[in-house]
C-alpha cells in the first residue's frame, strides 16, 4: 500500500506513546539540548509543512511550532537532522541539538540514525494502519447503503409473488413456480441479513463469535425434512435445465434418509452451490443431475472430466479450472461447499466415473459426492 503523510494530521495514540519511549530511550545520558519529532502534513507538493509532534528538551525549555522557530532558518553545528523515509517518501524527520560541552562522534550519531529507522517504520505502519481503517470504514459505509438499496426491490418481489400466489388455484401447474420465487426470496433475504451483519460492532464484554461459513443457520428449516429443503433446489434446477436446453436427471426414489432432518445442517447450502457450479461450468446440452446415494447424495454433469492436475485444487479459495477462468466467478463455491461438510464430520470429493457411485450414472463425467458423517451413514 501506498503510504501518504497525514492531513490534516492523524496518528494513533499507540504511535504517540511510541514516539515518547523512543525520544526519552535516546536522550537518556546523552546530553541533548533538545530531541523533537515533526511529521510531514500534506500541503505545498514541493514543501510539505512539519509539525512538530513529541519534544524531549533540557531545562524544560520548549521548542515553538517548526514555522515559528527562527533557528531553523540559520545552519547550525550542534544541530542535525534524521529524515524518517518510508521509500523515497519523507514522512518527518528527527532533530537532535547537542547541549554545551558535548561534541558529535560516530557512535551518537549511529544510535540516532537507528532511531530514525525505528520511527520510521512505526510511523509507515501507523499510518498504513489508518489508511486501512479508512478505507474499511468507506467499504462498510456502501455495504449498508447497498443492503438498505436492496431490501426495496426483494420486499417489492415478494409482495408480488403472494398476489399472484392468491390468483392461482390449488391445482394450477404454476403453482410450485411461485413458491420457488417465495422460497427464492426468503434464501435473498438471509443473505441480506448475513450481509447487514458484516462489521458490525459486538457487545462489550462478549467474546466475537466465528465468522460463519456461508450464511448463519436457517432456523425456519429445522422441523423440515431434507427432502422439503433439498425440492426448492431440484424445482430451479429443472427450470434452469429447461431454459438452457440440456437434460436434467432429478431423483426418481428417495432413500430413507430423504424424510428425516439433514446429517449436514448446510446440506441445502451445499447442493445449491455444486448446481450452481455444474450449471456454470459443463459445456452446453451436457446432462446435469442430482442423485441420492445410500450414504449421500452426488450432483453430477455428463461433460468431459476435469483435469487429474485441477481435481484437489478446485476445492481450494480463489482457484478456478481452466474450463471457469473466462467465466464470471469467484472461485469460492466448492471450497466452501467442501468447508461446510467437513464442518459437520462430512465429505466432499470428485469422481471422474459418476457410474462407479450409481449404475444409471455416466460412465464419464463429474460427480461430486457429499457423504454423511460417519460412523452415520443410512442405509
Amino acid at each position: 500500500m501506498s503510504i501518504r503523510p497525514p492531513g490534516p494530521l492523524q496518528l494513533t495514540e499507540r504511535f504517540l506513546t511510541f514516539a515518547e519511549q523512543q525520544l526519552e530511550q535516546l536522550n537518556r545520558n546523552h546530553g541533548y539540548q533538545h530531541l523533537a519529532l515533526y511529521i510531514s502534513q500534506t500541503g505545498d507538493k514541493d514543501h510539505p509543512p512539519l509539525v512538530l509532534i513529541r519534544q524531549v528538551s533540557a531545562a524544560d525549555r520548549s521548542l515553538p511550532p517548526a514555522d515559528a522557530d527562527p533557528e531553523l532558518r540559520r545552519p547550525a553545528q550542534e544541530r542535525r537532522w534524521y529524515p524518517l523515509r518510508d521509500g523515497d517518501l519523507i514522512l518527518g524527520a528527527l532533530r537532535a541539538d547537542l547541549g554545551p560541552a558535548e561534541a558529535w562522534h560516530p557512535q551518537r550519531d549511529q544510535q540516532l540514525r537507528d532511531g530514525a529507522a525505528a520511527l520510521s517504520h512505526g510511523l509507515a505502519t501507523d499510518l498504513e494502519c489508518l489508511q486501512l481503517r479508512s478505507a474499511l470504514d468507506q467499504q462498510q459505509t456502501q455495504l449498508r447503503t447497498m443492503v438498505h438499496q436492496l431490501r426495496n426491490p426483494l420486499s417489492a418481489l415478494r409482495t408480488y409473488a403472494q398476489l399472484l400466489l392468491r390468483r392461482l388455484e390449488s391445482s394450477s401447474e404454476h403453482r410450485p413456480l411461485v413458491e420457488g420465487m417465495l422460497a427464492e426470496q426468503n434464501q435473498l433475504n438471509r443473505y441480506v441479513n448475513a450481509l447487514d451483519s458484516i462489521g458490525q460492532p459486538a457487545l462489550s464484554g462478549r467474546q466475537p463469535e466465528p465468522a460463519p461459513l456461508l450464511l448463519p443457520p436457517d432456523t425456519s428449516a429445522v422441523d423440515t425434512s431434507l427432502k422439503q429443503q433439498l425440492m426448492p433446489l431440484i424445482e430451479r434446477a429443472m427450470a434452469m435445465a429447461t431454459l438452457q436446453g440440456r437434460p436434467w436427471h432429478g431423483p426418481e426414489i428417495w432413500p430413507a434418509w430423504a424424510s428425516e432432518s439433514a446429517e449436514i445442517a448446510a446440506t441445502a447450502e451445499i447442493v445449491a452451490n455444486l448446481l450452481e457450479n455444474a450449471f456454470r461450468y459443463s459445456p452446453p446440452g451436457t446432462a446435469i443431475g442430482l442423485t441420492p446415494l445410500p450414504d449421500g447424495l452426488c450432483v453430477w454433469d455428463g461433460g468431459p472430466a476435469i483435469d487429474v492436475h485441477e481435481r484437489e485444487a478446485i476445492f481450494q479459495e480463489g482457484v478456478r479450472g481452466l474450463r471457469g477462468r473466462e467465466r464470471p466467478g469467484t472461485g469460492l463455491g466448492l471450497a466452501l461447499a467442501r468447508q461446510l461438510a467437513e464442518r459437520d464430520g462430512g465429505r466432499l470429493e470428485l469422481c471422474v466415473e459418476p457410474s462407479r457411485l450409481a449404475a444409471e450414472l455416466p460412465d464419464q463425467g463429474n460427480a461430486f459426492q457429499l457423504r454423511w458423517p460417519e460412523p452415520t451413514a443410512r442405509a
